[in-house]
């Protein structure tokens, strides 16, 4: 095997051995990212102008959720087969193919006539935003390393927290400052000129890296995983409109075809195929599989919170949406800050940093709710400001470091798969706290005399819960890792790792 492939097989960029690092694989990150945060940001900014669209374009509120909802669904559909697509084909290439669409997409949902070619737009964009985020991580496997990959992550994971934080303040100022019934629209708008400076800046920067041997996608594979996909999220993307209820039987559905598509892909890799998500990602990869499950958990907390959060200050306390959006900043602003120094901090601290956040998530969101519980007035948001603020610190120790760790030892031939299948357990977990959440909080509100201070402690108690099993799992993870080191003091540590990240 060459110089070339040994460093593009232990996870650094190619020229990483031969002449140096790309020059600049800094502003290619930053080009990324730009384009990753519009993407994620659509998943939450367009929830605060529903009510408007739904007036001007005289539609009802099930068709309307859609415009969130069937984003939220393409979104996942298209993540891990994207991914694999731009391990085979190249990333540059599919990254700048979805962003062209994004924004065309954008432009097309912006300029809607009616309600169903505006959730035809959306639809499409869901797509192209799934085609979008695997790249992003791959490309930061492809272009850094070492400790340079640990602050590039942590950049990541901030954008990740960040951009599913602040939609609704975003949202809600852009509806401030737009006006009218059709200043809706402006969401969708303000993606073309940003997404169109993205893309020529992704034409000069992105580095043109010649993809691996061709290999066959692995047709079957992405049909089992999208349809299992589809089955699952479908009852909850359309919750609000008794979907759980009426469709309830597409979980058993979704599950059996989920178990097709492991035992699928088991079967192409015995027979040296080439599966559209490779078991030994799972079975061989170290911190894959516990990574991927703390992701998967905590977004069933981390999603549904703010939605809770904003029909607890928009229906109970009469807040506008920029005001709701604004009593939950010091979150986004602390799990800014704590994303980049924890991308600093996880070389040295590895998974126990995991730890600590989600202790810190639990303890801050559990203090803002019974401050939120117990108070009552506007005096109780400045109350539950600073612990808000420790709530946000933890989440940024938590999404960065966390994707740092289950991607540290993916090869990167696997890295946009890995990452797609990784976002893709987000999206999961995240539709599952979107729906459950929010339900919960209109069963107790109608069982407790529209007490909305019981229906918030309840249900955001509730989402502490899948919160406190991701606490588990990095716990034991963390341990796991511990017994390593000391039955083998001689290897590198766990948290070092970055050095083989393509061994394992």
């Amino acid at each position: 095997m060459g110089v070339r492939a040994q460093a593009e097989e232990r996870g650094g960029h190619p020229a990483d051995t031969a002449e140096g690092a790309d020059p600049r694989r800094w502003k290619a990150l930053s080009v990324t990212l730009v384009a990753g945060f519009m993407s994620l940001l659509d998943v939450t900014i367009v929830a605060v102008a529903l009510p408007s669209m739904q007036r001007e374009l005289h539609t009802s509120a099930p068709a309307i959720q859609w415009v969130v909802s069937g984003y939220a669904l393409t979104f996942a559909l298209v993540l891990v087969a994207a991914g694999r697509l731009g391990d085979a084909l190249g990333r540059r290439r599919i990254f700048l193919l979805a962003l062209t669409a994004f924004v065309l997409c954008s432009a097309a949902a912006g300029a809607a006539p009616d309600v169903t070619l505006l959730v035809v737009a959306r639809l499409a964009q869901g797509a192209a935003a799934g085609c979008l985020a695997p790249q992003n991580s791959a490309l930061i496997q492809q272009l850094f390393r070492g400790a340079e990959r640990g602050r590039a992550f942590g950049l990541f994971g901030a954008t990740v927290g960040i951009s599913s934080a602040v939609g609704p303040v975003v949202g809600g100022l852009v509806l401030t400052l737009a006006g009218g019934e059709e200043g809706w629209r402006w969401l969708f708008y303000l993606n073309v000129p940003v997404g169109a400076l993205a893309l020529v800046l992704g034409l000069r920067l992105l580095p043109h890296v010649k993809p691996g041997r061709r290999e066959r996608l692995d047709l079957p594979g992405i049909a089992l995983l999208g349809a299992g996909v589809l089955a699952v999220m479908l009852p909850l993307v359309m919750a609000e409109s008794g979907g759980v209820r009426r469709l309830w039987w597409l979980f058993l559905v979704g599950v059996a075809l989920l178990v097709a598509f492991a035992r699928w892909e088991w079967r192409v890799g015995a027979r040296d195929g080439q599966p559209l998500l490779d078991p030994r990602l799972v079975t061989s990869t170290r911190g894959y599989a516990a990574g991927a499950a703390i992701a998967t958990l905590y977004f069933v907390g981390f999603s549904g919170v703010w939605l809770v959060f904003a029909l607890f200050f928009q229906n109970g306390e009469g807040y506008s949406p920029l005001r709701s959006g604004l009593a939950v900043t010091p979150f986004a602003l602390g799990s800014a800050l704590g994303a980049v120094v924890s991308g600093r901090l996880v070389e040295r601290l590895g998974r126990l940093l995991t730890v600590c956040g989600l202790v810190g998530v639990l303890v801050g969101l559990g203090t803002a709710v019974a401050v939120l519980r117990l108070m009552s007035g506007g005096a109780a948001v400045w109350w539950a400001a600073p612990a808000l603020l420790v709530g946000g610190l933890g989440s940024g120790c938590v999404i960065s470091p966390n994707i740092t760790m289950t991607l540290r030892d993916v090869p990167v031939r696997m890295a946009g798969a890995a990452g797609g299948a990784l976002q893709t357990g987000q999206r999961l977990g995240g539709a599952v706290g979107t729906a459950a959440l929010p339900g919960l909080f209109y069963m107790v509100l109608g069982h407790a005399g529209h007490h909305y201070r019981t229906a918030v402690a309840v249900a955001i108690g509730s989402g502490l819960l899948p919160i406190l099993g991701a606490l588990v799992l990095a716990v034991l993870d963390w341990l796991r890792d511990r017994r390593a080191e000391k039955h083998d003091p001689c290897a590198p540590e766990v948290s070092h790792s970055h050095a083989h990240p393509g061994q394992g």
